[in-house]
């Protein structure tokens, strides 16, 4: 099996924040902005840190819920288990305690960028 090969972290892009300790923080986060994330602006750092958080909260929530999913098919197919139904239920369970804070703080983070920007956030 052949895996893809991405460039190591420490290779800083031209145009993308770089904050020691922390790695790359976040992809375009400096364009969508219009101002570079330094170590001098905490503010800035801490939102891009509870970004990548609620992403992989998110990730997290609907890989939860869909693994729900295909598991009740699973079971359906084998006349439901009892081991099944209670990985189905683990799972939702999982997915209902993860994605919710992951939304909201994803849509606060979205929120203070446009914010910072001076534009109107809603959705």
């Amino acid at each position: 099996m052949h895996f893809m090969h991405f460039p190591a972290t420490s290779v800083r892009s031209p145009g993308r924040a770089w904050c020691p300790g922390w790695g790359r923080l976040g992809g375009v986060a400096d364009e969508v902005r219009g101002r570079e994330v330094t170590q001098d602006d905490p503010v800035l750092a801490r939102r891009e840190r509870i970004r990548r958080w609620t992403e992989l909260g998110t990730r997290i929530g609907y890989v939860c819920f869909g693994a729900a999913v295909v598991l009740f098919v699973v079971a359906f197919i084998a006349d439901f288990p009892s081991w099944l139904v209670t990985a189905v239920i683990a799972c939702m369970v999982a997915g209902s305690i993860v994605l919710p804070p992951a939304i909201v703080l994803g849509y606060g983070a979205k929120a203070a960028d446009a914010e910072d920007r001076g534009e109107k956030f809603g959705y």
